[in-house]
């Protein structure tokens, strides 16, 4: 299965507050482990809620907010794309991530076959069609 793993924003992180050359290299070495084990596809941190956007979709025209965005505990300050057999075992790297002060939430990644009868033949193969595509890209 696949699983976003989200790393909570904080009040440091939303200040633009820098991790210390120690932890980046702990983070580094885990990083390091997770590629070696096959689990991780990706991976990144993102920029305080200062610099983003955030856009509501609630009638015909979308509403543009500019950041930063009060409720930090609700954002986002980096993230992995992993792949492991279950649940379980994402929770126990999760358990080994070198970040003393987060909090950090599992989300599964919705596959094709999740979808049932709905994911027609044509929808799949365009699905398969634009993978392909980003991966030429890469």
């Amino acid at each position: 299965m696949r699983c976003m793993v989200i790393v909570k924003a904080s009040k440091d992180s939303e200040e633009g507050i820098l991790p210390t050359t120690e932890l980046l290299t702990n983070m580094g070495k885990f990083n390091e482990e997770l590629v070696k084990a096959g689990v991780m596809l990706a991976g990144e941190g993102l920029q305080p809620s200062s610099k983003g956007k955030r856009i509501t979709f609630t009638g015909a025209k979308p509403t543009i907010t500019d950041g930063p965005f009060t409720e930090t505990k609700e954002l986002i300050a980096g993230f992995w794309l992993w792949q492991v057999q279950s649940m379980e075992e994402a929770i126990a790297w999760v358990k080994r991530c070198p970040m003393a002060h987060a909090e950090i939430e599992i989300r599964q990644v919705f596959e094709a076959e999740d979808f049932g009868a709905a994911f027609t033949p044509e929808l799949r193969e365009q699905e398969e069609r634009l993978r392909t595509q980003m991966d030429a890209k890469r």
